[in-house]
């Protein structure tokens, strides 16, 4: 099956929710935060930003974001995450990155997917009409299937991982979606498994997807106060 390689951050999206109903499988917006660690992966990989060695400078250890070149990838989400770091006063730490950026990522991200025709819209209207329920679902299985089965063939050891799947991997076990991956094998197991291979990569790239860990444990911390 030959299907084009989407973004990361759409594959992580796709495989976020349940395929049958649309609905995310976690919270909002721990999965806006993770979208906005894979745009800047994606970004690093593209060769576009860079992340400053950690130093006595920065506070807790973290790292900031540097532009490379502020050459347009020529994708609007990825191109709009360029201009934030362009125009920004500063460099921004990763984390604030996050928290910023990660607003109304998901949004965006899904309408990018139904402007590409990947996920379709649809209205049930309920009562009447006097309520509705908007539906997003995927137009053809292959998108989460092909994603699923790249990770299957990682965790299995039938290929060598490259840096886009390494990284969704580590985003799949960061972020409590194994299960959801349907690969019959020990989610506890399946986890660290997927979470070994995505360390053996970039090491920005693993700092990003600790980073969104992070981020996600902040909220979480915030429900409870």
């Amino acid at each position: 099956m030959n299907v084009p390689r989407l973004p990361l951050r759409d594959e992580l999206f796709l495989l976020g929710h349940d395929d049958d109903t649309g609905h995310p499988h976690i919270h909002r917006q721990a999965l806006a935060l993770g979208l906005a660690g894979a745009v800047l992966i994606d970004l690093f990989l593209a060769g576009r930003i860079t992340l400053d060695p950690q130093t006595d400078s920065h506070p807790n250890g973290e790292r900031w974001l540097r532009l490379h070149t502020d050459r347009p990838v020529g994708d609007l989400i990825s191109d709009t995450a360029i201009a934030a770091i362009r125009h920004g006063r500063t460099a921004p730490p990763v984390k604030a990155f996050l928290r910023t950026f990660s607003g109304d990522l998901y949004e965006r991200t899904r309408a990018g997917l139904v402007a590409a025709g990947i996920l379709r819209h649809s209205t049930r209207r309920r009562f009447g009409g006097l309520a509705h329920t908007d539906t997003y679902l995927a137009t053809d299985s292959k998108w989460s299937v092909v994603a699923r089965a790249r990770l299957r063939y990682l965790a299995h050891g039938r290929e060598q991982p490259d840096h886009h799947t390494a990284a969704l991997a580590g985003f799949v076990a960061t972020l409590g979606l194994t299960e959801h991956l349907y690969l019959h094998d020990d989610t506890t197991t399946l986890t660290e498994r997927l979470k070994t291979i995505a360390e053996q990569h970039h090491r920005s790239v693993r700092d990003i997807t600790i980073t969104v860990d992070a981020a996600v444990g902040d909220l979480a911390t915030a429900a409870y106060r």
